[in-house]
């Protein structure tokens, strides 16, 4: 793959905090590689930030391998940058092209309140969890790995369900900040093993209640959380979860 310099503007969103209006701040980059990753190219902006005696810009980060979803940046109009099914720490600046001019943006949701500059605080989906995301076991020796048998196909549903990192793109894309794809993966999650049944009901309530509270809005079955959506998970999963509250409700009544 060709190698290659470029020099870049970035239009970077700056808030001290959710209380304090923001603006976006223009910053010119040169010499930026076209394989380094989007966030060694915001490390590079940084250090010159550093040196020239300049708040850096303040965003999240973690693993830096896809997994951990917290690399959570608007790029261009898109949750995590132009390339399908990719978070912002696996997007290389091949990406792009000389002299391009990046808009780089915070999630925008009410429930999302901005901690500095790019950093946003997703501790509503850690609240969300908490209220149901969990299964009842007995400690002690582990069980046999066949004393469980489970479907093919709903272990295999299970597994693209718990592919979810929690990143928060789905709410960012959606034009109703809506966690509707968040919460039905992780109910779908359990709701698919036998491991999850104890908790099935409950748990349904519990996590729509909680996403309820912290102010996420209402689905409209755009699709937009799945096209944004890292690892690509299906709106099926929602269709799902509309099931599981509608005979968790009938049950509770």
């Amino acid at each position: 793959m060709e190698h290659y310099n470029m020099n870049l503007t970035l239009k970077v969103w700056k808030q001290s905090n959710s209380r304090e209006p923001g603006a976006f701040e223009t910053y010119p980059v040169q010499n930026i590689s076209s394989e380094m990753s989007f966030l060694e190219m915001f490390d590079v902006l940084n250090e010159q930030l550093i040196r020239d005696g300049k708040d850096p810009i303040a965003f999240d980060h973690d693993c830096r391998e896809g997994i951990c979803g917290t690399c959570s940046m608007y790029i261009n109009g898109k949750a995590h940058g132009p390339w399908e099914k990719n978070t912002t720490c696996q997007l290389h600046m091949r990406a792009f092209k000389d002299g391009d001019t990046i808009v780089v943006e915070p999630w925008r949701a009410a429930a999302f309140p901005v901690i500095k500059d790019l950093m946003v605080d997703r501790s509503a989906f850690d609240r969300i969890m908490q209220a149901g995301g969990y299964i009842s076991v007995n400690t002690g020796n582990a069980v046999d790995a066949n004393s469980l048998p489970i479907d093919k196909k709903d272990a295999d549903l299970s597994f693209m369900a718990a592919s979810c990192i929690g990143c928060g793109a789905c709410v960012a894309a959606c034009k109703n900040s809506s966690a509707m794809l968040f919460v039905s993966a992780k109910v779908s999650q359990l709701a698919l093993l036998p491991q999850g049944e104890p908790e099935r009901e409950s748990r349904v309530l519990n996590m729509v209640a909680q996403m309820d509270k912290e102010g996420f809005g209402n689905c409209t079955n755009t699709y937009a959380c799945e096209a944004e959506c890292p690892k690509g998970i299906s709106v099926s999963n929602i269709a799902r979860m509309n099931r599981e509250y509608l005979k968790a409700g009938l049950s509770a009544d």
